[in-house]
């Protein structure tokens, strides 16, 4: 079977090459083809020899997932479900502004973590998704969106904070990282790639020695008895054990907080006393909150915050010095906003959240 060569990154992709019998700089200049040019036919990759295209032609491929559907919002938000196969599908939405283009990326076909709020959650959890397939979503939002009037790619930001937990599909996450920042592939700053967690206590640790990006930590609750309702993972990572983690990822980290997103749910943790108790937990990490509030879908029980309540709960915060932003609600005409994605797996296998959080 052809090797996928989007399952690369740098370093695997010179090995390949060594393999070959070529030397590391062609590895380079079809890094260059693949990411700068959005190219996938190796014919076309006129200054890398022949014979060497001729030999990628019959042992590799540049294959990323189908596009099943295409869906844009009023709000100028696109969302597109592909097929990463048997029978599972995935998302990733695209959240255009003015000054910047953001794409929403998956990790995981489903969810093992089973969070109260969340719609991907309650699908389940089918499986990791390979590195071809997701940075193969970044190199199709690309081709789909085009480059601007400077030449550069529409998609200026990255957030992985699709479907999945991308600290349990931990290798597969950072090479698909290196490659959204190295030079010769989408050469984005660390700043605008932002990795979004559970709270995955020893994967935090790893990345920010293998791969420090910016950090999100969904909280979504400011003690350890609510958030194991909402968030089942606190059972075994509780927050005192989180809150020291992004302590420590911020010694590395390229940006000087974390942030901590926290989806507002009427009547559940949205009360003043809620947001006092949040200021406490937190004074010790540098941080700014992103409120959410929360996208209903079907079959939950959860009703969204009522608009005069998250601006109480902003105040508190506010108050106490630390940036707060509530976060627009963009796509949701096509069930493209934060905690909507649910996308399509054949298999809901057990969200068995012991057996997935262990990090090797």
């Amino acid at each position: 079977m052809p090797k996928n060569l989007l399952d690369f990154d740098a370093q695997a992709l010179a090995g390949y090459f060594a393999e070959l019998g070529e030397k590391p700089f062609r590895a380079r200049q079809l890094m260059r083809w693949i990411y700068k040019a959005g190219e996938s036919d190796f014919a076309a990759m006129t200054d890398i020899a022949a014979s060497l295209r001729n030999k990628l032609a019959q042992h590799a491929c540049i294959s990323v997932p189908t596009i099943m559907r295409e869906e844009l919002s009023d709000d100028g938000t696109r969302k597109w479900l592909l097929d990463v196969g048997t029978g599972n599908a995935v998302e990733a939405v695209y959240i255009p502004e003015e000054t910047r283009g953001t794409l929403c990326i998956s990790s995981q076909a489903g969810c093992a973590l089973d969070c109260a709020f969340c719609s991907t959650g309650k699908q389940g959890f089918n499986r990791n998704l390979s590195v071809a397939e997701i940075i193969g979503q970044l190199w199709w939002a690309n081709h789909q969106l085009g480059k601007n009037a400077e030449g550069n790619w529409a998609i200026s930001n990255v957030v992985m904070m699709g479907m999945g937990e991308p600290l349990l599909n931990f290798d597969n996450t950072v090479s698909a990282l290196r490659l959204m920042l190295d030079d010769h592939g989408y050469g984005l700053s660390r700043r605008r790639v932002t990795v979004s967690t559970s709270g995955i206590v020893p994967a935090m640790d790893r990345l920010r020695e293998e791969c420090p990006v910016a950090l999100a930590v969904s909280l979504h609750a400011p003690n350890d008895a609510l958030r194991d309702v909402l968030v089942p993972v606190n059972q075994k990572y509780p927050l005192k054990q989180l809150l020291a983690a992004c302590q420590r990822y911020l010694e590395k980290a390229p940006r000087d907080f974390i942030t901590f997103e926290y989806v507002m749910l009427d009547g559940v943790n949205d009360s003043v006393q809620h947001a006092h108790e949040l200021v406490r937990l937190v004074r010790d990490v540098p941080c700014k909150f992103n409120l959410i509030p929360f996208n209903p879908f079907p079959q939950t029980h959860y009703q969204r915050s009522r608009p005069d309540a998250i601006q109480r709960f902003r105040d508190v915060l506010m108050q106490a010095d630390i940036v707060t932003t509530t976060r627009k609600t963009r796509g949701d005409d096509i069930a493209a906003a934060c905690g909507q994605l649910a996308g399509q797996v054949q298999d809901k296998t057990k969200r068995t959240v012991r057996k997935l959080v262990e990090v090797h």
